[in-house]
């Protein structure tokens, strides 16, 4: 089976006040082979980046409206006059906004989208080949 894989490097700001926010590098992965999640990899000051893995799904509704609850909340916003997405993350080791910018947010995974569609995420994990040869036994 062919394994579709997407990336996108792009630098997102860490809220720290309203006033104030830092840049930090970010990677956007998509991975057929795991379709319905997205993966991001925040690269911060840290010796290790800090990896995210949640519902592709999710990312998608936060482009166009207020979702999730919990760990993960996605909402659509703007910024010195600019289209962005909020990410809130939450974990035991501390919580964090985070913005992106929509427009290349959108592009990456309107392409995961044409990649896999929704509806089809099943599909590429194989169940059916594998219960049939499960059952073919």
């Amino acid at each position: 089976m062919h394994t579709t894989f997407m990336e996108r490097e792009l630098e997102m700001r860490l809220v720290l006040s309203p006033e104030h926010s830092v840049p930090v590098p970010a990677r956007l992965t998509y991975l057929a082979d795991d379709p319905y999640a997205v993966h991001i990899t925040f690269h911060i000051d840290s010796g290790r980046p800090v990896h995210w893995t949640f519902a592709r799904e999710l990312l998608v509704e936060g482009v166009f409206r207020p979702c999730g609850h919990g760990d993960v909340r996605v909402w659509p916003s703007r910024a010195d006059g600019r289209g962005v997405v909020l990410m809130a993350l939450s974990s035991p080791d501390g919580d964090a906004l985070l913005e992106a910018p929509s427009a290349p947010v959108s592009a990456w995974l309107e392409r995961t989208l044409r990649a896999v569609p929704p509806g089809t995420e099943a599909a590429q994990l194989g169940l059916d080949d594998g219960l049939a040869e499960l059952f073919a036994r």
